[in-house]
């Protein structure tokens, strides 16, 4: 789903908001969300999961074009974990 069909699909399901109403509101939230994992902070959402700032260390790659190593310099990947409500409802059985 992209963030497109995310705001279609709540528009949708709350036809009392306006449609500007609801992309505000999911822009927020997602800024919200990258404004913590860049400042390193956990972002935990009940039932849903969990967003982490984790580091990797500078490392030895190789560029897959032309097979030479290549220096790859340490940096923050974000990291989730998704929480047992969502895994719950991803695995149940029909």
């Amino acid at each position: 789903m992209t963030k497109s069909e995310l705001i279609a699909a709540l528009s949708a399901k709350y036809p009392h908001l306006l449609m500007h109403d609801i992309e505000k509101i999911v822009f927020i939230i997602f800024d919200e969300i990258s404004s913590a994992l860049e400042r390193g902070d956990r972002v935990e959402l009940r039932g849903f999961g969990t967003f982490i700032p984790r580091q990797r260390e500078a490392r030895r790659g190789r560029n897959p074009k032309t097979g030479t190593a290549v220096a790859v310099e340490e940096k923050k990947v974000p990291f989730f974990k998704m929480g047992k409500e969502l895994r719950e409802r991803i695995n149940k059985t029909k």
